[in-house]
């Protein structure tokens, strides 16, 4: 292909987001891919969002994009209407009319090298090494596997409180912000990360011996029975500001493959809005 923008197409540009984010890394529960569009229509803006709200939807076709890449499905479980009065319906309504194809990478963007794992454990500053959970099938060496999660040694070790205000100052600005559980005094040396809500690494976690794992989306049983059980100390952040940063890594593959025109459109779509805490 040459670098001309006209040159390129939607099926053009979801090959170049397929080869970085394989689909056959993605969970068997997940749904990846192209969500409307036609693979043969033109593309010379490609925009990139975390989640295809109204909003951002909105927003796509006002700065012209021919294509969205987001990483959450929009739709992930089954729907039995896309009418334009469905809050589903009324989002491919919008691209649809506004001539933008909507594409998903999402667990295969999860555990691909790099990827939004690899991505996460840069920002929090550590050098992104073997995974949490290993892809399956793979015979290479652990610390260059793809897989979910992410493990790496932390320089120089910090306690616990100076970094979980690093992750905090690291991750984009969420309500709620960033909280953990664990001796604020602990020393961290070792760290794991999984994009996104990762309760169901904790075990792994542990097992691993890290000092302090960060995730998103942590219940409260699930984290005093591991805490109790031995396990690392757990630094719990919005999933929006876990996953968003990926956005840029994304945009960054298409425009040096194609030369194409990216937008990352920095809608803040995690849900929560207000966080309070007591008086005085």
């Amino acid at each position: 292909m040459s670098s001309g923008y006209t040159d390129y197409t939607v099926g053009a540009v979801r090959e170049v987001i397929e080869a970085a984010y394989p689909p056959e890394l993605a969970e068997s529960w997940d749904q990846v891919g192209l969500i409307c569009g036609d693979p043969q229509a033109a593309v010379s803006t490609v925009a990139f969002a975390l989640d295809c709200t109204q909003a951002v939807a909105e927003r796509a076709v006002e700065i012209g994009a021919q294509m969205l890449v987001v990483h959450h499905p929009l739709l992930l479980r089954g729907v039995h209407s896309v009418a334009a009065d469905t809050p589903k319906g009324r989002v491919l309504h919008t691209l649809i009319t506004g001539g933008v194809a909507l594409m998903a990478a999402h667990t295969n963007a999860d555990s691909a090298r790099p990827g939004v794992n690899d991505r996460l454990a840069e920002l929090v500053g550590i050098v992104p090494g073997r995974p949490l959970k290993p892809t399956e099938g793979y015979r290479g060496p652990l610390e260059e596997a793809t897989g979910l999660g992410r493990v790496g040694r932390l320089e120089p070790p910090m306690r616990l409180r100076d970094f979980v205000q690093r992750v905090a100052d690291a991750l984009p600005v969420t309500e709620w912000g960033v909280r953990a559980a664990g001796d604020p005094e602990a020393m961290v040396r070792t760290v794991a990360v999984s994009s996104g809500a990762g309760d169901g690494f904790l075990d792994a976690a542990r097992e691993l011996g890290v000092d302090a794992y960060v995730t998103s989306d942590l219940r409260h049983h699930p984290v005093d029975e591991h805490l109790r059980a031995g396990g690392p100390a757990v630094i719990d952040t919005a999933h929006w500001a876990s996953e968003f940063p990926w956005t840029g890594q994304a945009a960054r593959i298409v425009r040096q493959a194609t030369g194409l025109n990216t937008e990352v459109i920095d809608i803040r779509t995690d849900p929560w809005t207000i966080s309070a805490h007591p008086r005085g």
